[in-house]
C-alpha cells in the first residue's frame, strides 16, 4: 500500500478547446447586458404572473403546457430571494427592486447558451467533420432570434435545450451500441435521453413531437437489430427491456413527478380554483375548503345540499330557485307553465340550498341513524326556502324549446299534477349500490316520469331575460340526445337537517356547515384531473397584432417588437439572421433534390456516393429534417393564436442542416481542386454575412444602444416588418 503512495498521483484529462470555446462565447452573448431593460418584456407579462404565484404557494391552472417550465423559471425567482410581490398588468412596466431579474432570467439564458455547445456536439456524434460542427454552433451563436428568446424570462429556449440534449443523448446512445452495450456510459446516455425528453415535454407540449421522433428511430433501430443474427433472444429481450425503461417507463414516471411537485407546491387557494371540482377546490388550503371542511360525506333522505354543475364553464354555477315565477308567455308567444323558476345561478346564494326527501315519508330532516341514498333510489328535492318540489313536464323551456321546462312546482288546481319523483344515478360509481357522496360523487338526475335529465343548459348558451334576472336555463335533456357534463352534479356543501319546522329551517339554512368527516383527494386523482383541464382549458383566441401564421415563418415575414423604451429609440424585436435563416432553406431544398436524385439513380442501380456516405446522409436528415418537421408543420393543425417564437425549435435544426450539406457538396460533388477552393471561399464569405447581420441587427436584439428614427428605418429590410420609429 505504502509502495502507491512513492508515486505522484496523476490525473490526466481531455480537454476539447473547441467545445470549451463555443461554452464561454455562448455564455457571454446570452449573459451580457441580461439585467437590461429592467421592465417587463413582452411575454414576461404572463410567465412573471405564475412565478408570483408559486412564491405565494397559490394555485393556478395554464393551459399553454405542463407546469415544469413554470416551476423552473419560480426557482430563479426563488434563489433570487423573490417575495412575489409585482403587478404582473403591463408590458414595458419597470421593475420594482424587490424583483431579482437578473436571477428571474438566468435560467432561460443559460439554457440558451448551452444550445451552442449541443450543436456542436451533435454534429460530431452524426460523424461529420470538427469543422461542420464548428460551422453549426457558430451559426446558433449568431443566431438573433435565439439569442432574444433566451435573455427573457420565456420558455422557448429551455424547450430548445432539452430538445438538442435528448438528441445528442440517443446518438451518443447509438454510437456506443455496437461496442459498449449495457455498459456504464451506455446505460448514462440511454437514461439521459428518457429524462430530457420528459423534460422538454415537461416544459411545452411541443417538446412531445421530438420525443416521438425518438420513439420512432429507437423501434427502427431496433427493428434492425432484430434481424442480427449475432444477438441472442435472450439479449433482445434485454435491449428492448432497457429502452422501454429508459424511454418511456422513466419519462412517465418524471412527467407524473413535476405535477406531484407542482401541486405540493401550491397547496393555497387561489383565482383559478373555480375551473376544478368541488373536490379540487376542497383539498386547497382556504376557499372552498373553508366552507367544506367536516362535512358529512354521505347523502342521506333529509341532507341539506347544494348542487354544483361539473362542467364549471364558462362559469360554474349551482342548481338554483326563487320565488319568481315563468311569465305566462314569453316575448315569442310560447306559452310556459308559470311555475316556479328554476336557474343555474354563477354565486353562492341561500337559495341554492335543497333537501333530499324520500317520496314515501313527510319529514325532511335526517333520521338517527341516517339512511343514505344510493345510486338508483328515488328521491324528491325540495327547494329549501320556497318548500316546492323540483319538477319537470310536457312544457318547452324558455331558451331551449326542444327541451322540457324545469321548474319548482306551484298546485294551480288545473289539469297539469306534480311530476317530482327524480332518480339517483351515480355517474363515476364503482358498483350499482355505491352510496352518493359528499364532493366525490358525480350524479345525474332522471325524471321519472318523461326519463329527461337535469341539465344545466345555460352553460353553452345565452342567459335568461331581465324577468329570470339573467341567470342561466336548466331544462330536462332527453337522455337520446347523448351524454353532456352539463348533466352531472355533485353536492358541494352539505350538513345533516335538523329542523322540521320551516323557519327553524331557514335559520339553519343560512348558518355555515361544521361537521365531522374530512375528504382527502389522492394524487392520481388530482393529476388526472389537472391534465384534463389543461388539455381541454381553451381561452379565447384573440388577433394579436404580432401574431402570424405558420406559412410567414419560413422567409421571416414577420417579427415581434418585444420592448420600446419609453423615451429613447431603444427597442428589442425578435428577429431572426436573415443570411442564416435564407440558407437554412437553401440547404433544406438542396437536401431534400438531392435525397430524391439520389433514390431516384440507386433504383436504377446507379451508386452515386459510397455505402457509409449515404448512411450518413440519410441520418443526418433524419435528425435534421425530422427535426424541422415534427416541430414545424403540427402547427397547420392547431387552432391557436400563433408567433414568431413558436418556429425556433424547427429552424435549430434546419440551421443544424446547413453545414451537412455543405460538407457533402464539398466532399461529393466538388470533385476538382478549383471547386473545392470556390465552395471554401463562398462559404468564408457566406459566414462573414452571416456575422455582418448579427452585428446589424444586435442594436433590437440586445436592446442597445438606441437608434436614430434613419437608423430603425434602415433596418426595415421587408415591407412587413413592424419596426417601430417614433415621429419627433
Amino acid at each position: 500500500m505504502l509502495g502507491y503512495l512513492k508515486e505522484p498521483v496523476v490525473v490526466t484529462a481531455e480537454i476539447n478547446v473547441n467545445l470549451v470555446a463555443l461554452t464561454v462565447m455562448g455564455l457571454i452573448s446570452r449573459l451580457w447586458g441580461l439585467c437590461y431593460p429592467r421592465a417587463v418584456v413582452f411575454d414576461e407579462v404572463y410567465y412573471g404572473q405564475f412565478v408570483s404565484l408559486y412564491m405565494k404557494r397559490i394555485f393556478f391552472v395554464d393551459d399553454s403546457g405542463p407546469p415544469f417550465g413554470h416551476m423552473l423559471l419560480a426557482l430563479g425567482g426563488y434563489l433570487g430571494g423573490f417575495d412575489g410581490n409585482f403587478l404582473w398588468n403591463r408590458i414595458g412596466a419597470e421593475y420594482s427592486m424587490n424583483v431579482p431579474v437578473w436571477s428571474l432570467r438566468l435560467l432561460p439564458a443559460l439554457a440558451g447558451a448551452l444550445c451552442v455547445p449541443l450543436a456542436y456536439q451533435i454534429l460530431v456524434e452524426l460523424h461529420f467533420s470538427h469543422c461542420a460542427a464548428l460551422g453549426a454552433a457558430l451559426l446558433i451563436l449568431l443566431e438573433n432570434s435565439l439569442i432574444t428568446q433566451s435573455r427573457f424570462m420565456l420558455l422557448e429556449s429551455i424547450l430548445i435545450f432539452f430538445i438538442l440534449l435528448a438528441v445528442l443523448s440517443y446518438l451518443k446512445f447509438y454510437n456506443l451500441q455496437k461496442h459498449s452495450a449495457f455498459s456504464g456510459s451506455w446505460w448514462f446516455w440511454l437514461l439521459l435521453t428518457g429524462v430530457a425528453c420528459s423534460c422538454a415535454v415537461g416544459v411545452k407540449y411541443m417538446g412531445l413531437f421530438t420525443y416521438m421522433l425518438l420513439l420512432a428511430t429507437a423501434g427502427l433501430h431496433f427493428w434492425h437489430m432484430i434481424g442480427d443474427q449475432n444477438l441472442s433472444n435472450v439479449s433482445l429481450l434485454y435491449h428492448f427491456l432497457a429502452r422501454g425503461l429508459a424511454l418511456i417507463i422513466i419519462p412517465i414516471g418524471l412527467y407524473l413527478s413535476f405535477f406531484y411537485v407542482h401541486l405540493a407546491l401550491l397547496y393555497r387557494s387561489g383565482p383559478h380554483d373555480q375551473i376544478m371540482t368541488s373536490a379540487f377546490q376542497a383539498s386547497l388550503e382556504g376557499g372552498l375548503a373553508r366552507i367544506t371542511q367536516g362535512q358529512p360525506l354521505e347523502v342521506a333522505y333529509g341532507s341539506q345540499i347544494t348542487l354544483r354543475n361539473v362542467l364549471g364553464k364558462p362559469v360554474q354555477c349551482w342548481l338554483h330557485s326563487h320565488t319568481n315565477t315563468y311569465p305566462i308567455r314569453y316575448e315569442n308567444g310560447r306559452g310556459s307553465s308559470h311555475q316556479q323558476q328554476v336557474t343555474c345561478y354563477p354565486f353562492k346564494d341561500v337559495n341554492n340550498w335543497w333537501i333530499v326527501k324520500d317520496p314515501g315519508m313527510q319529514q325532511l330532516v335526517v333520521s338517527n341513524p341516517p339512511r343514505p341514498v344510493r345510486h338508483g333510489h328515488i328521491v324528491q328535492l325540495v327547494h329549501g326556502i320556497t318548500t316546492r318540489y323540483l319538477n319537470t313536464h310536457d312544457v318547452a323551456a324558455p331558451l331551449s324549446p326542444h327541451s322540457q321546462e324545469v321548474s319548482c312546482y306551484i298546485d294551480y288546481n288545473i289539469s297539469m299534477p306534480a311530476q317530482n319523483l327524480w332518480r339517483v344515478e351515480i355517474v363515476n360509481r364503482e358498483s350499482d349500490t355505491d352510496v352518493w357522496k359528499t364532493i366525490l360523487s358525480e350524479v345525474r338526475f332522471v325524471h321519472v316520469n318523461t326519463s329527461a335529465v337535469l341539465k344545466a343548459s345555460g352553460l353553452s348558451g345565452a342567459s335568461l331575460p331581465e324577468w329570470g334576472y339573467r341567470q342561466l336555463e336548466v331544462v330536462g335533456e332527453k337522455l337520446s340526445k347523448g351524454y353532456h357534463q352539463s348533466m352531472v352534479w355533485n353536492v358541494e356543501e352539505h350538513r345533516y337537517g335538523k329542523s322540521q319546522e320551516q323557519k327553524e329551517r331557514e335559520v339553519e339554512l343560512h348558518s355555515p356547515t361544521q361537521m365531522d368527516i374530512s375528504k382527502n383527494l389522492s394524487f392520481m386523482a388530482k393529476f388526472t384531473e389537472l391534465q384534463w383541464k389543461i388539455l381541454t382549458l381553451k381561452n379565447e383566441d384573440t388577433e394579436h397584432k404580432y401574431s402570424s401564421s405558420a406559412l410567414d415563418w419560413i422567409t421571416m415575414d414577420t417579427n415581434i417588437a418585444y420592448w420600446l423604451h419609453p423615451t429613447s429609440g431603444a427597442q428589442i424585436h425578435l428577429l431572426g439572421n436573415v443570411a442564416t435563416w435564407a440558407s437554412a432553406n437553401a440547404a433544406a431544398l438542396v437536401y431534400l433534390c438531392l435525397s430524391l436524385w439520389y433514390l431516384l439513380r440507386r433504383r436504377r442501380k446507379i451508386y452515386d456516393i459510397p455505402e457509409d456516405a449515404w448512411q450518413l446522409w440519410m441520418s443526418a436528415g433524419g435528425v435534421c429534417v425530422g427535426g424541422w418537421a415534427v416541430n414545424y408543420l403540427p402547427f397547420f393543425l392547431m387552432e391557436k393564436t400563433l408567433f414568431l417564437y413558436h418556429y425556433l425549435p424547427a429552424v435549430t435544426f434546419q440551421i443544424l442542416l446547413i453545414p451537412v450539406v455543405l460538407q457533402h457538396v464539398g466532399n461529393h460533388l466538388c470533385r476538382s481542386v478549383l471547386l473545392k477552393s470556390m465552395l471554401s471561399a463562398l462559404t468564408v464569405a457566406w459566414l462573414s454575412s452571416v456575422y455582418f447581420v448579427y452585428c446589424t441587427f444586435s442594436p433590437v436584439t440586445y436592446g442597445q444602444p438606441a437608434l436614430s428614427p434613419t437608423e430603425l428605418q434602415a433596418l426595415c429590410w421587408k415591407d412587413t416588418w413592424n419596426i417601430l420609429i417614433r415621429k419627433h
